[in-house]
């Protein structure tokens, strides 16, 4: 879906962009180097104990198909949007689905009745979060950007999210912030920005506008071309 040429600029910081984010993501998880910012934690002895029970080799395979899965649906949806330019229709029969699977599911993993009750507040907080924020909300988000711009724009973020959740996790946890984290989220922005140009200088080529130039090409402009 995406033009390769090695001997157009573009197209080598599109690549060697995706290469650097990537790079960047390994040595946030991997490295962790001398600290910068320590911070008082008091959650130290419950990770430690979550550690212990988990299972880092089944854990790492459910996150690489995670991965797999997301890629694919992404190009997936793309592809539909194309024949059918519904984004929210699209993220109705999304959110739809995943829930009757998740119910399934739910049933097979805790078969207590008592899981499903929303009498607890924080249960009923918790589930609305989910259900409107981090499913209905960022699923809308997702497809709206994929019908604007393609799988490639909407998949660079995904990165960006590993540096999002080092600086929460440093502000509100209290966790302690290391050479390593701070080496990697700079990377992943170098990263980044070196894929995005590559996209915006590729449809400047093709098309003589600047797509991400607010005055000529606004974000919220409807593309009446295609509808």
């Amino acid at each position: 879906m995406e033009k390769i040429d090695w001997r157009s600029p573009s197209s080598l910081a599109k690549s060697m962009g995706a290469v650097v984010l990537i790079t960047g993501a390994f040595t946030m998880t991997y490295y962790k180097g001398p600290p910068l910012l320590l911070t008082l934690s008091t959650s130290n002895s419950s990770l430690q104990l979550f550690l212990q029970q988990s299972n880092w080799v089944i854990g790492g395979l459910l996150l690489i198909v995670d991965c797999l899965f997301a890629s694919t649906w992404l190009i997936v949806q793309a592809s539909i949007l194309k024949k059918f330019p519904a984004e929210l229709i699209v993220v109705f029969f999304y959110c739809f689905f995943v829930a009757i699977q998740s119910a399934i599911l739910c049933t097979f993993v805790d078969r207590n009745p008592g899981a499903w009750s929303l009498k607890n507040h924080i249960r009923l907080i918790a589930v609305l979060y989910s259900g409107i924020f981090g499913s209905t909300f960022q699923v809308g988000i997702s497809t709206w950007c994929l019908h604007r711009t393609g799988p490639v724009f909407v998949s660079m973020f995904k990165p960006l999210g590993i540096v999002i959740a080092a600086a929460v996790g440093v502000i509100f946890s209290g966790d302690t912030l290391y050479l390593g984290s701070f080496i990697g989220a700079a990377v992943i922005v170098i990263g980044f920005y070196s894929v995005m140009w590559g996209k915006a200088k590729e449809e400047y080529v093709d098309t003589g506008v600047r797509s991400f130039d607010p005055q000529k090409t606004p974000l919220l402009q409807i593309d009446t071309e295609k509808t």
